[in-house]
């Protein structure tokens, strides 16, 4: 084993971190490994990872030449809005925008499409909104109406800002040099934004990585495939939104032979969908929309549906089978912290539980974790009446408990269907089984009948996704609201081919997607390693 050759791939997900060491002379897969991403602290999940990587075959990473990361973390954050505060100032436009800023102040200046100064920039006003925001705000971004033909009151602003409050500052002429005033002013905020969830990810990184003797380069995946240093992510954290999926779809595109194909990663907590043309993932070329808001940042094209290996299994309100789109922890994954199913059979659909690895110095410093360490697992009824809590006060705690893996959310997921159907072996089935058989008689089925439900409703909601993906990337509209209108009526029956394959990565595919692709009535097919075709993905992409 060439040493010289060896390069490494990670990727951070929400609910795992996979790490492969490959040899990149001549392709192979040396070792591959899948931890869970802790996500109080990340560079835990990444070095038990590099260690499982490691066992038997390295002493440490001094050898390896490079190491390639992809993450979603991210789109995770847009998702669950866990960026800063940011301040945002527009110059020269006094139109309202929406956009994921704490505060917006409008301010005269601006220039004309020839670069001319249109009007003046009201210093006056803008120190005003300076002296406002300052200590409200963790950092500002600034966009000035033609700023990408004369960035002028944009610079004047930033060395207000740095003079009266330094916090970071993100210009939109920097940023972007395409027209769209709004479009650079959320490529701006969002940048803002996430700069601190890509500074805790890029310390959690570095510090896994020296620990094991690394010296060599890392670099970061961005959205549109290509890779870039790391340390220009803090600044450009935008770019790594769509990290994740852009690797899955540069792993997913080798097996397509130059052909067309949908890659789908069907992930713990989401299911991400990307095309494929020609070999290569299909980029959006006027920029991608990062939650709700289109911006400047290129990315590959991809839909993304709340619906995973791990999804909450519910029933809606007339009493039908509901999958996603909430994670939580599966009962058959439980293992010790689960020890009972007496708050299933009460009707609760989930219970909390302290998280095994959870320092006993920490429980005790947070009221909700020293009641799950005395008490044991409790649905979050029971925790509220016995410390007095207001609803509203406990769902924001455990809401961050939760996020900080801290606390572990445990329900009945697609993955404990699996496991009752005999398709699926790595956890507790007989804890599975038990469940299935109390979630059952509520539904007024079998076991075996209420886990196909299941894993034909995942299914099914894979499916729509795939189906909207193509129409809106091949029609322009879309059919969001259609497919579920259709399913309600007896007089319509709707069905669809896919003219193309569906790669599957991840390790639930190969589970679900065969249903997806004979509903479809095409072909699933699975790469060596599909398993952790996102850090591969991260190993063969290419720089700028």
């Amino acid at each position: 084993m060439n040493l010289n050759s060896l390069i490494i791939g990670i990727d951070t997900g929400g609910t795992y971190t996979d790490a492969v060491l490959v040899d990149k002379s001549s392709r192979k897969v040396v070792a591959s490994a899948k931890t869970p991403t802790t996500h109080y602290d990340l560079s835990l999940g990444i070095t038990s990872a590099l260690k499982k990587l490691m066992e038997g075959r390295l002493n440490d990473l001094s050898g390896v030449a490079e190491v390639h990361v992809s993450t979603t973390l991210a789109t995770n954050a847009v998702v669950e809005d866990r960026g800063s505060r940011v301040g945002l100032f527009v110059i020269g436009q006094t139109k309202p925008l929406d956009l994921p800023a704490l505060s917006i102040r409008y301010v005269p200046g601006g220039h004309t499409y020839t670069g001319e100064e249109e009007n003046k920039l009201d210093i006056e006003m803008l120190v005003d909104g300076i002296e406002a925001l300052r200590g409200m705000v963790e950092a500002y971004a600034v966009t000035a109406s033609m700023s990408i033909q004369n960035p002028a009151h944009e610079l004047v602003a930033a060395k207000a800002i740095q003079m009266m409050d330094p916090k970071p500052v993100f210009l939109s002429h920097q940023i972007s040099r395409k027209p769209g005033m709004k479009e650079r002013a959320a490529t701006a905020v969002l940048n803002a934004s996430l700069m601190p969830v890509m500074e805790y990810f890029l310390k959690s990184m570095n510090h896994a990585l020296s620990s094991e003797g690394f010296t060599g380069k890392v670099m970061i995946v961005r959205g549109d495939g290509f890779l870039m240093d790391l340390e220009k992510a803090a600044s450009e954290a935008a770019s790594t939104f769509a990290s994740g999926p852009a690797a899955t779809a540069i792993y997913g595109a080798l097996p397509s032979g130059g052909a067309e194909a949908i890659v789908v990663d069907v992930g713990g907590t989401t299911t991400d969908i990307t095309m494929i043309r020609g070999g290569k993932p299909v980029i959006s070329s006027d920029g991608s929309i990062i939650g709700e808001w289109e911006t400047h940042v290129d990315a590959v094209e991809m839909h993304t549906v709340g619906c995973g290996g791990d999804s909450k299994v519910s029933f809606d309100g007339s009493g039908k089978i509901s999958v996603g789109p909430c994670r939580v922890l599966p009962v058959s994954m439980a293992g010790k912290m689960l020890k009972s199913l007496d708050w299933l059979s009460s009707g609760k659909m989930t219970c909390l539980a302290l998280a095994p690895d959870v320092e006993p110095a920490l429980a005790l410093s947070e009221p909700v974790m020293t009641y799950l360490g005395e008490k044991g697992p409790s649905s979050p009824d029971a925790i509220g009446e016995a410390l007095g809590m207001a609803e509203i006060t406990l769902d924001s705690i455990l809401e961050q408990l939760i996020r900080m893996q801290l606390v572990m959310e445990i329900g009945f997921t697609p993955t404990d269907a699996l496991h009752v159907l005999g398709t699926l072996d790595i956890g507790n089935v007989d804890m599975a089984v038990k469940a299935a058989g109390i979630l059952s008689s509520i539904s007024g089925l079998s076991s075996e009948e209420f886990c196909t439900e299941i894993v034909k409703t995942t299914g099914d909601k894979i499916r729509d996704s795939i189906v909207e993906h193509v129409v809106q990337k091949e029609m322009g509209f879309k059919m969001t609201g259609f497919l579920g209108g259709i399913k309600g009526t007896s007089l319509l029956d709707v069905n669809f081919k896919l003219n193309m394959p569906l790669v599957g990565m991840g390790a639930a595919a190969r589970h679900l997607l065969p249903y997806v692709a004979d509903s479809l009535e095409t072909k699933a097919v699975f790469p060596d390693h599909y398993e952790v075709g996102n850090a591969l993905g991260a190993v063969f992409a290419h720089k700028e």
